[in-house]
């Protein structure tokens, strides 16, 4: 999201909570002669998030988008419920054994976080009545599988939800917020299971591309949704689904 906006001329925060990888890809871009920087910050310590968003605001005299997509933990079954010709079942006894802890990270993570993040950005973009708000929601949010088990499914629902009701708090201040929802999808800052390669493989041979999706894959949806050719579109949820195509949820 950050590369393409960059390179049509946006000037670009990088937010993440992994440094490293961070100032890697900041130092790439910035290589390339992009107007492109780095802030870390955990999406789940709102005070930071709220600070780094309120520097990049000021920084840039103003803040026109914001793109809310951090995530982790897809759980039990995600990758092999879409690879092979049969769907696993989920193990008996997944939902006993679902810990506390790992259910409230992923919550505050994919859902909470989300939030937190938009909200930051309204606060800059409501008093100029103008803005993008772009969260990243999933397949996860729109269909769900008997293999998949695990709070991501509900924060991404509830990630889809309610940026629905954002999108209907903030339209009349001028403000659109809309949802990118990709299939089995590889970023370049993040880790997991998605960068094996025999996941990969596996998962190619079920998505009629016969291959998983790259970050090239989404730049123009995300170039479209924060430029003004989109400013008649709001509360939808746009989904890529692996090469099946795309399509609009409203």
């Amino acid at each position: 999201y950050g590369e393409v906006l960059a390179a049509h001329g946006a000037r670009v925060t990088l937010i993440d909570v992994n440094p490293d990888a961070l100032a890697e890809q900041t130092e790439r871009l910035q290589v390339e002669g992009l107007d492109v920087r780095g802030a870390t910050a955990d999406v789940i310590d709102h005070a930071t998030l709220d600070r780094v968003i309120d520097e990049a605001a000021e920084l840039y005299g103003r803040l026109d988008v914001a793109f809310a997509n951090a995530g982790i933990d897809p759980g039990v079954g995600f990758a092999g419920a879409w690879a092979g010709n049969t769907r696993p079942r989920v193990p008996e006894g997944a939902i006993e054994r679902y810990e506390t802890e790992r259910w409230s990270r992923v919550i505050d993570i994919n859902l909470t976080g989300i939030f937190a993040t938009a909200r930051a950005a309204a606060r800059h973009m409501r008093p100029r009545r103008f803005g993008r708000i772009v969260i990243t929601t999933s397949l996860a949010a729109t269909t769900t599988e008997g293999a998949i088990g695990s709070a991501y499914m509900a924060a991404k629902a509830g990630a889809r939800h309610f940026m629905h009701v954002l999108a209907l708090e903030l339209a009349a201040d001028g403000i659109t917020v809309n949802a990118i929802a990709p299939g089995f999808f590889i970023t370049n800052i993040g880790g997991g299971h998605a960068h094996n390669p025999a996941v990969q493989e596996a998962m190619g041979k079920v998505i009629p591309m016969h291959r998983v999706g790259w970050p090239d894959d989404i730049k123009t949806l995300a170039l479209f949704l924060a430029s003004p050719a989109s400013e008649y579109i709001t509360g939808q949820e746009i989904v890529i689904d692996g090469g099946w195509g795309l399509g609009i949820a409203d």
